[in-house]
């Protein structure tokens, strides 16, 4: 006798939760419930972002639901490498909201159409929150680093992840390029440093900041270049490391933006709202990522580390110039270093 058609139905559901894989960076969005429930949910976002945030969107994405403007809005997530996250975009993956590491990952979208080419005419210029360049040591720094020379002493193994498809190993670079350029006033000089320390001590480059923190928490290399907020997370976690701010390194910037096509623009607007407000401002500056709200900044100041230099972008000529000239595969010059260390 044929089982009843209830039974079947829940051996397929069962079969079917059985299949879906479990927690991590994935290339499918997953879904974090909110902690007001998400009975009633009407509208479900996707967002698709670079891979270390998202300590800071596990506190968001519930603060969020339990704001009037939240409710009823589920937030699927996605994680991945900065660069990867943006072509997956670009070739049609749903998305209504993307964080990324850096500019030219938002300006990908920008050119296929999917991003409003005004995208930074909202708050804080598109720019939610960002971080600093920091240098990650073993407890008790055992190899006394202490600077960019540091990097570059015989034996000295650096972590740091690829640039083609990273935007952390993007900005990692750029710091003591920036040094050793004196802000981009003596390119020679700081593309030296860069082919010194990719050729002769970057001995593995993870696909993502995410993942070059895993490898160097296993054990791999004595310094691993990353985001501060990257460096405080491990920290908190009570990892065996330590972070060193260099007097002078890179002001970190991570952009945000609202697919212009989303069917849910209202909702996915509202989100990046609630991200740029006093109560997101705090939650990010509470995870370790300094806001870009200055009164909040100023509220959590000694939270964060004070180099004397700080270089930016903009004092590298802006994202289209850097991008071009330091960073495009085939010609720009970065590129070339590390496509020469490959053959």
């Amino acid at each position: 006798m044929s089982p009843p058609r209830a039974a079947v139905a829940l051996l397929l559901v069962l079969a079917l939760v059985g299949c879906v894989p479990g927690g991590g960076a994935s290339d499918v969005p997953r879904r974090l419930a909110l902690d007001s429930g998400t009975e009633g949910t009407h509208t479900t976002l996707n967002l698709f972002a670079y891979a270390v945030p998202k300590v800071a969107y596990d506190e968001l994405v519930p603060a969020f639901g339990r704001t009037s403007g939240g409710r009823g809005i589920a937030i699927q997530q996605s994680f991945g490498a900065s660069g990867d996250q943006s072509r997956k975009v670009a070739a049609g993956a749903a998305a209504d909201i993307v964080n990324f590491s850096v500019e030219p990952d938002i300006t990908r979208l920008v050119e296929a159409g999917l991003v409003d080419p005004e995208w930074r005419a909202g708050a804080h210029d598109g720019v939610p929150y960002g971080s600093v360049v920091t240098i990650v040591v073993r407890a008790g720094n055992p190899k006394n680093i202490r600077d960019w020379d540091d990097l570059l002493r015989p034996g000295i193994e650096v972590v740091t992840p690829n640039p083609f498809s990273s935007g952390a190993a993007k900005w990692n670079l750029l710091a003591p390029y920036a040094a050793k350029s004196d802000g981009g006033r003596d390119p020679a000089a700081g593309l030296a440093y860069v082919r010194e320390l990719v050729h002769n001590h970057v001995k593995l480059q993870p696909k993502s900041g995410r993942e070059a923190t895993e490898a160097f928490l296993q054990g791999t290399g004595d310094v691993l270049l990353s985001y501060e907020n990257e460096a405080l997370f491990i920290e908190r976690k009570g990892e065996p490391v330590e972070h060193v701010i260099p007097d002078v390194t890179f002001r970190i910037d991570n952009p945000a933006a609202v697919l212009a096509g989303s069917p849910n623009r209202d909702a996915a607007q509202q989100f990046l709202d609630f991200v740029n407000s006093a109560d997101g401002q705090r939650i990010l500056a509470e995870t370790g990522f300094r806001p870009a709200d200055p009164a909040i900044a100023r509220e959590f100041a000694t939270e964060f580390g004070s180099p004397d230099k700080l270089w930016s972008i903009d004092d590298l000529g802006g994202w289209p110039t850097v991008d071009a000239n330091l960073f495009k595969a085939g010609s720009g010059s970065i590129a070339q270093i590390y496509e020469g260390a490959a053959r």
